[in-house]
């Protein structure tokens, strides 16, 4: 009997709930701020996709 729960079932449960909350902050931590290198490339391939879309909305609305 474990913190006063006889079941393992139940403990273990609690356990990998304590695990996972621990690896997923964990993990959030240590890949905080990865993947902002290419965010300008990002940036400007979005503007070029609007100025194609508004384009696009010009010529068949024919304004």
């Amino acid at each position: 009997m474990i913190l006063g729960i006889p079941d393992p079932w139940v403990w273990s449960a609690y356990l990998l709930c304590i695990l996972i909350t621990l690896f997923c902050v964990i993990y959030g931590v240590l890949n905080w701020n990865s993947g902002g290198e290419d965010e300008e490339e990002q940036i400007m391939e979005e503007i070029r996709w609007e100025e194609e879309e508004r384009k696009m909305e010009e010529d068949e609305l024919g304004l």
